[in-house]
Formats: C-alpha cells, structure tokens, sequence
C-alpha cells in the first residue's frame, strides 16, 4: 500500500477521505460537466505569498478545477490581489480568462469538496500533506495568508509551528519557525461578508499589509 505522506498529487479520484469521495460521486452526477475532483494549487511556483484557503466552493473550484474561481468569495479574493499587484489580467470566473498570479500561489487545506463546506478535522489531518509539499515547493516562499481558522491551524502545522503558539485573529501577524511571516485574515465568503464580519476594506487592509513585508522580488 502506497503510503499517503510519499504522495506529492492527489489523484483525481482520490479515496483516501471516503466521505469526500461519496460526495464527489455524487457531485459528478449533480454536476456532470464539473471537475469534481481534489482542485490542485496553482499560481506562480516563484511566488513569495502563498493563500491558503479552506476548500473547494461547490459551484465554485469544485466545478471549475481552478482554486477560488466560480464563487463569490473568488470576487473579492481576486479583486484584491489585482489591486495590489499580485496578479494581472481579467478575472471572468472560469479557468480559460486572463487572470494570472503574480508572486502569488494558492493552495486548499482540503483540496476536495466537503459537504455544507465543512471538512471534518480527519480530513483536514489526511489533506495536510498535500499542502506540506506545495510549501516545499515554493523555494522565495515569504509570506503565507490563512482564509479561516482551519486554514490557519493547517498552514501553522503545515509549516511545522506548534498551534498554542499562535492564535488565529483577523489582521493577526505571526512568524513561524521557518522565519515565514503567516497573516491571518477572516474567509472572504458571502457569509463572512453578508453578515459583516468582512468588509473589503478588511480584506484589502490585510493583503497590503502583506505586500508591505515583502522583500523586493
């Protein structure tokens, strides 16, 4: 048996949460023309920033096959990276547009989608080291934004911190043992956003903070 630390890629029928893989079943008959399956990190291998995010929306990543792309939360993502420069084109809510990262990269702490949204903490555990080998191989990596509170304990054990270290805040800042700087902002859903609890102003003010870190590229 293949053991599942060694992977690298997830496959595009991955069985190893079997509750994930009933759900993509499912999903493929729902959305027959979906990518239903693990959504894989993309962006500039280059990159000094890596987002971290939850998992994949339904009718957003899980149906698109391209991280944050589909969905709301995708809007007000993108919408503000390209403002402050970390990424370039047109973003149309597809895969095909124009949109690319620049100095940026992004990964899921669980790269299929879950039911109501929310993984169960095994899943989040069995996931885990796909997000460790993307962070191995983003050789400038600086800098790491967590969308949420699971996407932040993933990314801290991910990069080899301890949770009681550091706690998840909005706007929080923490530098973990590899020397990279983790930013902390709320998820930039339509839940978060509807309800207040993220404005854009918010959101925005976090990623220029990010960008005002950077070291010159």
């Amino acid at each position: 048996m293949t053991d599942k630390l060694n992977l690298t890629e997830p496959s595009h029928d991955c069985p190893l949460c079997p509750r994930l893989a009933e759900f993509r079943a499912l999903n493929r008959q729902r959305i027959p023309n979906g990518f239903n399956g693990p959504v894989p990190g993309w962006g500039d291998r280059n990159a000094q920033v890596l987002i971290v995010g939850l998992a994949p929306g339904l009718h957003g990543s899980n149906t698109t096959g391209r991280p944050f792309t589909g969905d709301y939360a995708g809007d007000l993502l993108f919408g503000t990276l390209l403002k402050y420069g970390l990424a370039e084109g047109e973003y149309l809510k597809r895969p095909d547009d124009s949109l690319q990262l620049k100095n940026a990269f992004i990964a899921s702490a669980v790269r299929c989608v879950p039911p109501e949204n929310k993984p169960l903490p095994a899943e989040v555990h069995t996931c885990r080291p796909f997000l460790e080998n993307e962070i191995k191989q983003l050789p400038n990596l600086k800098a790491m934004l967590a969308l949420g509170t699971i996407a932040h304990q993933s990314a801290i054990k991910a990069a080899g911190g301890k949770l009681p270290k550091y706690k998840f805040a909005h706007g929080a800042v923490h530098k973990l043992p590899s020397g990279v700087l983790l930013f902390d902002s709320y998820h930039c859903s339509r839940y978060n956003t509807n309800t207040g609890l993220l404005t854009t102003e918010m959101f925005e003010a976090v990623v220029e903070n990010i960008v005002k870190h950077l070291p010159a590229a």
